[in-house]
């Protein structure tokens, strides 16, 4: 194994939520990429033209009145008696939380703002047209200070705006249970529970709420991984006891990630396809969007010249890069496989150093050649280390393949929920729709294909009943997925490179 060059990483045990002075999103081995607390709800006084505009915003608002987006008077208020409260945050400043806060309901008004032209022309049957071309300086100054404070860039993010930080519980008492969460904002009809904007971002809260254990397994095989390497060991298979706790890591990401695909199953009853594409108009970006040729201008900000960002996207969770990352799972050096490294930094700071930290940890220890034994001999182990190291390639090869099942399912909601229904051809997240998924399902699969086979030559026993129907499978998976790319490239004129 390498060198131990890399500096330790803190990841939290006690999430010290009633901590301001930290940043909301660190990650730790209880709540794992959720934020550190539950979301602030409400907002200083000072906020209170912010809080205002926002309530009355939504399509329909929580007492199910039209909101200012159903009427497209969004715009006119925004750009006739909305006030300028950037100073109003140096106040708060030192509350990164609260920050936090207003950079999720900044960045919601901001896409609101921009995207309501686009929404309306939507609704009536049309293209999306053009946005606004010009994000006022109501709006340019607040998000661009509260996003300069807590680490985001001036759009709407995943983690730190849509998604993860944009949850309450109805009864604190019980927790993150699904039934009991609610969303803080809203574009459509999000402010009813039961709706499927609430589904689509519910559920991702409700998926990653499993991901502690995730981040737990990961440390636990790391630091088996690390301790092996400070010893003076003469084989590269550890002894009996560290392979049998690298593999008690293994089996926590295993069930783990088994859980998150779980819920992620749930999305089909909680967002229907067939509403999907009337609220996604306002989780679009500006990068690589017909909606904005030339970027945006923010007013008053980066000498008038126009910027661009990309949408939020559930591809900025963390869970799966993660998993990447740990498992070394190896990317095609093409342009696709550059806009998932553009994502990464789409993400809160705390986030994207922790998965840097676990890719150059996982190679720096050569985690991958320890976990399937590709540097050792069957002449230099006994039988017991034999099948641990079998028991390893098995575990390993079925973490494979569940973030293989996450990227599938992810591919099948693209296809169910956008492919099928719209023409557009990019993501919100900029990337393009039909290509973009199978670039990373492919690179997957053909990873499990690859130590599927050596596995084989390195031990006629096979990996098991359990790894050999996953292999099976995947195999299947394969080739269904080619057939499914190559036909909507042709029905859509797209080069599939």
């Amino acid at each position: 194994m390498g060198s131990l060059a890399t500096a330790p990483f803190e990841v939290l045990d006690d999430t010290r939520p009633e901590d301001t002075s930290l940043p909301a999103f660190m990650v730790s081995t209880t709540r794992g990429f959720l934020p550190r607390m539950d979301p602030p709800v409400k907002l200083p006084k000072e906020f209170d033209a912010l809080e205002s505009i926002l309530q009355r915003m939504p399509v329909k608002t929580l007492e199910g009145e039209p909101g200012l987006l159903a009427q497209s008077k969004l715009g006119p208020e925004v750009d006739s008696s909305f006030p300028d409260l950037t100073e109003a945050m140096d106040k708060y400043k030192d509350d990164l939380p609260l920050m936090n806060a207003l950079y999720r309901d900044y960045s919601f008004l901001a896409s609101a703002y921009l995207l309501e032209p686009c929404h309306e022309r939507f609704v009536r049957g049309e293209g999306y047209g053009l946005g606004r071309q010009v994000l006022p300086k109501n709006i340019s100054h607040p998000i661009a200070r509260c996003a300069e404070i807590c680490g985001f860039k001036p759009f709407m993010e995943y983690a730190g705006s849509y998604a993860l930080f944009n949850y309450r519980l109805e009864n604190p008492a019980a927790g993150l249970e699904y039934s009991n969460l609610r969303l803080i904002r809203a574009f459509e009809h999000g402010l009813d529970p039961t709706s499927s904007e609430a589904g689509f971002v519910l559920v991702h809260i409700d998926m990653v709420k499993n991901s502690g254990p995730l981040v737990a397994g990961t440390m636990k095989c790391l630091d088996v991984a690390s301790k092996m390497d400070a010893s003076s060991r003469s084989s590269t298979l550890g002894t009996p006891a560290e392979r049998a706790e690298f593999n008690e890591g293994l089996a926590s990401i295993l069930e783990a990630l088994r859980k998150i695909n779980g819920v992620m199953e749930t999305m089909w009853g909680k967002s229907r396809p067939t509403e999907y594409t009337s609220f996604r108009t306002f989780i679009f970006g500006i990068t690589s969007q017909s909606m904005f040729p030339n970027g945006v201008v923010y007013e008053g900000l980066n000498d008038g010249k126009p910027m661009s960002f990309r949408g939020e996207s559930g591809a900025n969770d963390s869970m799966v890069p993660l998993m990447d990352n740990l498992l070394q799972v190896p990317m095609p050096d093409t342009p696709l496989t550059e806009i998932l490294k553009d994502f990464r930094s789409y993400r809160p700071s705390n986030h994207k150093a922790f998965l840097l930290w676990v890719k150059e940890r996982s190679q720096e220890l050569d985690l991958r050649n320890f976990a399937l034994g590709l540097h050792a001999t069957s002449a230099e182990a006994s039988q017991e280390q034999l099948d641990l190291l079998r028991e390893s390639r098995s575990l390993w090869l079925q973490v494979l393949d569940q973030v293989r099942d996450f990227r599938w399912r992810h591919w099948c909601f693209a296809r169910e929920y956008i492919l099928k229904r719209t023409s557009h051809p990019t993501a919100t997240g900029g990337s393009p729709i039909v290509t973009w998924l199978p670039n990373q399902l492919e690179a997957v699969l053909e990873d499990m294909a690859t130590i599927h086979a050596r596995a084989h030559r390195e031990d006629a026993r096979g990996l098991g009943k359990t790894a050999e129907a996953v292999m099976e499978a995947a195999l299947r998976q394969r080739e269904t997925l080619r057939k499914e790319v190559d036909k909507y490239c042709a029905e859509r004129g797209v080069q599939r490179g």
